[in-house]
């Protein structure tokens, strides 16, 4: 059985966005998509190793890291999670030169479809991965800016309006919403005013996206190695970091990064 220190799956898509995914193992990359339909199982060994710094730990932060990681490297700023709190331009950072390749370099505020609409920031080099990541089968830039704080204070004013979450039991009984992002997007621009409305993107090409998936269940149940060392069944499908098995049964590889697991099918 191949063995995996388990991270997010590496994802892209075709260009009529039809969604691959491939999940690293110590004996090379595995094709998930050739395994659905397949029963296969996930087995814990119990080893848990920060992906930070790879000692072995009892639990993990910031999915996957060790506590000393968590709290000290520049992958797991408070900016991480909440853009508009990032002082990179302001030259104060855990780590500049991290700060310049990741903070200070153009990020794209997007509207997305992901169980339901949601708005949120990435790097320009990002896209379609951050969506994909995210499950959402549709978006759309809507703002683009020179640095990663002025992209967190244009969601936190779009907040006011959309949400910044993923709705992802919707997501994976895929209950998409009925909206028009196009729409959306002209009602996200008018809702931005004085210095933050330059930044507004109106002529971004939407992007829908297609997950392997053989059949949505009605309802979801979340899967975790904490509680249940071993996972087996039927893989029916995957979307965002989530397998899909029969029964509705899913589980959150990403939330369970620095995990060794058996791999087999």
């Amino acid at each position: 059985m191949p063995i995996a220190e388990l991270r997010k799956m590496a994802a892209s898509a075709t260009s009529d966005g039809m969604v691959s995914y491939r999940l690293s193992t110590l004996d090379g990359e595995v094709c998930m998509n050739e395994l659905i339909g397949t029963p296969i199982s996930l087995r814990f060994t119990g080893t848990i190793r920060c992906i930070g710094c790879g000692s072995i730990t009892k639990k993990t932060f910031g999915q996957g890291y060790c506590y000393r990681c968590f709290i000290s490297l520049p992958e797991t700023e408070p900016c991480l999670l909440k853009p508009h709190l990032c002082q990179a331009h302001l030259g104060v950072a855990r780590d500049m030169a991290y700060a310049q390749e990741h903070c200070l370099i153009n990020h794209y505020v997007y509207l997305a479809r992901s169980g339901g609409l949601k708005v949120g920031v990435t790097r320009h080099t990002q896209i379609p991965t951050r969506w994909i990541d995210q499950g959402a089968c549709q978006g759309l830039v809507i703002a683009q800016t020179p640095n990663r704080y002025l992209a967190g204070v244009i969601e936190v004013e779009l907040m006011k309006h959309f949400s910044d979450k993923t709705n992802w039991r919707a997501m994976l009984t895929n209950s998409e919403p009925d909206v028009n992002l196009l729409d959306e997007r002209e009602r996200a621009i008018g809702a931005l005013s004085g210095e933050l409305a330059q930044y507004a993107v109106t002529d971004g090409v939407m992007l829908d996206l297609c997950y392997p998936v053989e059949a949505y269940p009605a309802k979801v149940t979340s899967l975790n190695f904490d509680k249940t060392s071993e996972v087996e069944g039927v893989l029916k499908g995957i979307r965002g970091q989530y397998l899909i098995f029969d029964g509705g049964r899913v589980l959150n590889l990403r939330t369970f990064s620095g995990y060794e697991v058996e791999l087999g099918w």
